[in-house]
């Protein structure tokens, strides 16, 4: 049994996300700071990455001051809290073929997550793939959630959120011992 450690291209790997209201949708990117992948010779056993919530960025909205307003609001207390809190960290704790268990750390606020992977490994590359649904409820996110405020309308904001996560990494040089 050889257990060989992937870390992660930062430059090469993103997250993609939408969020949904009654009215519409927005979407953008959140960068992955840091992380690794580890397999058990051709099988992922577990990771670790960590996404840099200062980072966010809007790619719907076109128009610079507006966009900056909802930047702003989103690494506001109401979201995710990035002056505070600058990362949210993914670790594996278990994987099953292709499904995938870990737990999420968003604003220091732990909860167990669970999804289905695309993983391929060639070489010393690997290419990583998934969608992670998130309640951002249960992370302190309650701004204009029907599950805390009544009679919002057409002003409420969907509980999930939705997170296309893109990942590749290379073989470190050293190796983890087996």
């Amino acid at each position: 049994m050889e257990t060989k450690k992937f870390n992660i291209v930062s430059t090469q790997s993103n997250i993609d996300w939408v969020g949904r209201k009654v009215t519409g949708a927005h979407n953008g990117s959140i960068g992955i700071k840091e992380g690794s992948l580890l397999f058990d010779n051709d099988r992922l056993i577990g990771g670790r990455f960590v996404a840099d919530t200062t980072s966010i960025k809007i790619l719907d909205i076109t128009d610079p001051a507006t966009n900056a307003q909802f930047a702003g609001h989103l690494a506001s207390d109401d979201f995710f809290s990035s002056a505070q809190y600058p990362e949210a960290v993914l670790n594996i704790t278990s994987v099953n073929g292709a499904h995938i268990e870990g737990d999420l750390t968003i604003k220091n606020i732990t909860h167990p997550i669970d999804f289905d992977a695309q993983i391929n490994l060639s070489g010393d590359v690997v290419t990583a793939s998934g969608t992670i649904i998130i309640d951002r409820t249960l992370y302190g996110m309650k701004f204009r959630s029907g599950s805390f405020f009544k009679d919002l309308g057409d002003i409420l904001i969907y509980n999930d959120f939705e997170l296309q996560v893109n990942i590749t990494a290379t073989a470190a040089k050293e190796n983890v011992l087996a």
